[in-house]
């Protein structure tokens, strides 16, 4: 077994994760001194119109590298455990795994398992730190590895990595850049963790902010907003669960929109259509919609869907769900 740079003897790691976000880490882990010996991932899931089976991004970048990939309904199985104790792990990288670790597992790698998160703690604490960073109209935000402990994010932190958040930045954006530069990061710390030179330290007490999981009846516009709130709300919910309003009684999934500084007398919701787009006023100035996608259709650009939708004068968004 190869040594890790510097002559320290690499380590033998399980990576823990699920998403796209969190396959740049393994990437550039198992192209890494240390040895990714097994993954940990969600079950496969049924998924789309067919409801076929799927693996996670990371199940199936494991499999392609010929990696073992564990799949316990809970990490809280005795199975798993056991398992977990066979493999006689150094570390547990975790990124976006998308389950609770038990102490019962925390415990058994000698140097824990070590979490990428994607923001600057103690800032957005939870599962949805991305989506409430631009939502709250940060102008940066980062990311954290620490030593996962059972409290939420509350481990002592072994380094950052601080990102711009974009005027125009999606959520779908920034997690694209942050999975590259938080993988990158993460195995920093695991060279560090191996060399012994590098100790985690306690969080700061103070700027603790919470970012829960956003649910799709979280991400229906409130068009009585300001236009720049509408905006960083549509924004942090893109690409998922996705932006929507409501249109005859309909759902209207929404796009990026464009802030405007004044309202043009629209009242919250109404519609105005004509030669610089589909409009919307706001609780203060409006926006301009960008693509929009009816049920059952696919997403078209607003003015497209406004000829064939003919919203009448003084017709609004946002009413109730028939």
């Amino acid at each position: 077994m190869a040594a890790a740079r510097g002559g320290e003897p690499p380590l033998r790691l399980l990576f823990a994760g699920t998403p796209d976000v969190a396959v740049p880490s393994l990437e550039l882990l198992l192209a890494s001194d240390h040895e990714v010996v097994a993954v940990l991932t969600r079950p496969d899931a049924r998924s789309g119109r067919g409801r076929t089976v799927s693996r996670s991004p990371v199940a199936e970048r494991a499999d392609a590298a010929g990696v073992p990939v564990l799949q316990p309904r809970s990490p809280r199985e005795p199975e798993f455990l056991e398992q977990l104790t066979e493999l006689a792990v150094d570390s547990a990288p975790v990124v976006a795994y998308g389950a609770l670790v038990p102490q019962a597992a925390l415990a058994l790698p000698r140097h824990g398992w070590v979490n990428l998160h994607f923001s600057l703690l103690p800032a957005w604490r939870g599962a949805a730190p991305v989506q409430h960073a631009i939502m709250a109209g940060d102008e940066v935000t980062g990311a954290s590895t620490f030593r996962l402990e059972a409290g939420l994010d509350t481990g002592p932190v072994y380094g950052v990595v601080t990102e711009p958040i974009d005027p125009r930045d999606t959520a779908g954006d920034l997690l694209g850049r942050l999975s590259i530069s938080g993988a990158r990061l993460l195995r920093t710390t695991l060279d560090g963790i191996a060399a012994g030179t590098l100790e985690p330290r306690p969080q700061p007490t103070e700027g603790i902010s919470l970012a829960p999981r956003i649910e799709p009846a979280d991400a229906r516009v409130d068009w009585s907003l300001p236009a720049h709130v509408v905006d960083r709300r549509v924004r942090g919910v893109t690409p998922a669960p996705g932006a929507w309003t409501t249109w005859r009684g309909d759902r209207l999934r929404l796009g990026p929109v464009e802030p405007l500084p004044t309202s043009l007398g629209l009242a919250d919701g109404e519609l105005s259509v004509g030669p610089t787009g589909v409009l919307v006023g706001t609780g203060r100035g409006a926006v301009r919609l960008g693509d929009v996608q009816p049920a059952g259709k696919r997403m078209l650009p607003a003015p497209d869907w406004a000829r064939g939708a003919r919203p009448a004068p003084g017709e609004r968004l946002g009413g109730e769900v028939s």
